[in-house]
């Protein structure tokens, strides 16, 4: 990719606050870079997670620790009047139980000394064609589950040696599969979030027996854990039962396993806690460095429109390193500057033209 257009570009992604368009940062430039050269660059060659690597490894290198964590987690960036094609499509979207017109993406996010920084993704391609059984509508679906996602995104983040210690996902990806490949082929840890429904033996001779009952059927104390095999994974885990208070007073129960069992309950729910930082991270993608301001139309230039995004989010983390102050301090303190120009500019029309503005 044009490294030097690509830095262009993602800085008129996190100084933008309405759409960016090729014509408007053509127009910044004062036309020193053209409408169409912008143009050439979105559609050029399509950015991949090697290329957030190449961008993001000198960064992940200064903060990375051994304590370090990988997050794992998907979102969906709403399209609703953009034509629909592979990568905008329709999702199923299980914070809103409802299908969503859109970009889904998969993340790993990795976090260590207080830095967030995307060390790997996948746009969700629905590819396939086909009709619906129950409904006869045509529908598209992906050949690749967001699951087989996860793991090829945790296995890069080992091939690419960054250290951490554990993995944290959602319930959404705490299949007994990723378990089993985190634990047994890649030789790491992982806390999970998960249903209460699952099945677990309380002994390995319960195991061994089949004998086996619901998470949510244990005779367990709040705030507590303990020893248990879950149905479908052959090692033991930690399993954690966390009373928790909500923002609003609300209370909530959330059960986590930990194939770490050497931690204890505050250990474990002090790490977990650590994911939230992907809840960030894709709020500040799309409020901050302009995911969804783009009027692309192709898959190759929404591809690379999404790729700079992530480049000004890894630009405004490390400005939050640099500062001290996080994104959204960062993005305001701009639109102060730029609405100080413009009242400047207005003022300067008022000097000028002070018939125009009288009653």
């Amino acid at each position: 990719m044009n490294k030097q257009l690509l830095d262009l570009y993602s800085d008129y992604l996190i100084s933008s606050f309405g759409q960016t368009t090729a014509t408007g940062l053509s127009q910044l430039t004062r036309g020193e870079i053209s409408h169409d050269e912008i143009t050439r660059f979105l559609s050029g060659e399509r950015a991949t997670g090697a290329h957030l690597w190449q961008y993001v490894k000198s960064f992940v290198r200064k903060v990375e620790r051994a304590d370090g964590v990988l997050i794992i987690d998907d979102s969906i960036e709403e399209k609703p009047h953009t034509d629909e094609n592979d990568i905008i499509c329709w999702h199923w979207d299980h914070s809103k139980q409802r299908n969503v017109k859109g970009i889904n993406f998969v993340s790993a996010l990795y976090h260590s000394q207080e830095s967030s920084i995307p060390v790997g993704y996948e746009l969700v391609a629905k590819t396939e064609h086909y009709i619906d059984e129950k409904t006869g509508q045509a529908k598209r679906r992906s050949p690749v589950t967001k699951n087989e996602y996860a793991r090829h995104l945790i296995q890069q983040a080992v091939d690419n040696r960054i250290l951490f210690a554990h993995v944290l996902a959602d319930i959404w990806f705490a299949s007994a599969e990723n378990m089993r490949f985190i634990k047994d082929e890649l030789k790491k840890e992982f806390i999970f979030a998960i249903k209460d429904n699952r099945k677990v033996a309380l002994s390995l001779e319960d195991k061994l027996n089949g004998r086996y009952q619901r998470i949510d059927a244990l005779d367990m104390p709040d705030n507590s854990s303990q020893i248990v095999f879950l149905e479908g994974v052959s090692f033991p885990l930690l399993l954690v039962k966390q009373l928790f208070i909500n923002d609003d007073g609300s209370t909530g129960l959330r059960y986590l396993v930990s194939s770490d069992i050497s931690l204890n309950f505050d250990q474990t729910t002090t790490i977990f806690q650590k994911r939230w930082k992907v809840e960030v991270y894709h709020r500040s993608l799309k409020q901050n460095a302009a995911l969804a301001k783009s009027p692309t139309r192709t898959v190759t230039t929404q591809s690379n429109h999404f790729f700079a995004s992530l480049c000004a989010f890894v630009k405004l983390e490390r400005l939050a390193l640099a500062t001290r102050r996080n994104h959204y301090a960062l993005k305001s303190s701009l639109y102060l500057q730029a609405l100080r120009s413009a009242f400047d500019q207005l003022l300067s029309f008022k000097n000028a033209f002070p018939q125009a503005f009288s009653a």
